[in-house]
């Protein structure tokens, strides 16, 4: 490298732009896009531009939209299921119109009833 690095730091006020220029015009001889795009297929040339082909995965598809309420709940309750027991679930309480944590309320009381009845509880 011949020539140093202008610092930022310097407070001197001879820094030279001289060099800087606007951009060109384009070749007006130069082909266009489309042209060399044909020649390049006719020629097997293979194009590294990527392809934007998206197919949605199954998780994509049954994506559902959040659920979010104010609701005075405020523990966090996880757990693993299977995809079927989620969707049997998530139906149950659209189907009623509850929320996600109502829902599990109510599952909870009727589990509590239903082993009350049998004598469990």
């Amino acid at each position: 490298m011949t020539k140093a690095r202008a610092s930022v730091f310097d407070d001197e006020d001879d820094f030279d732009v001289s060099s800087f220029s606007p951009k060109a015009a384009p070749d007006p001889a130069a082909p266009s896009v489309d042209q060399v795009r044909a020649i390049a297929e006719a020629s097997n040339f293979p194009s590294r531009e990527v392809k934007k082909i998206h197919a949605p995965t199954p998780a994509e598809t049954r994506k559902r939209e959040p659920r979010r309420h104010r609701t005075g709940r405020t523990a966090q309750f996880n757990a693993r299921t299977t995809p079927e027991t989620a969707d049997a679930f998530y139906a149950i309480a659209d189907q009623q119109g509850w929320l996600v944590g109502e829902t599990i309320e109510h599952a909870l009381a009727a589990l509590q009833r239903e082993l009350a009845r049998q004598g469990r509880a």
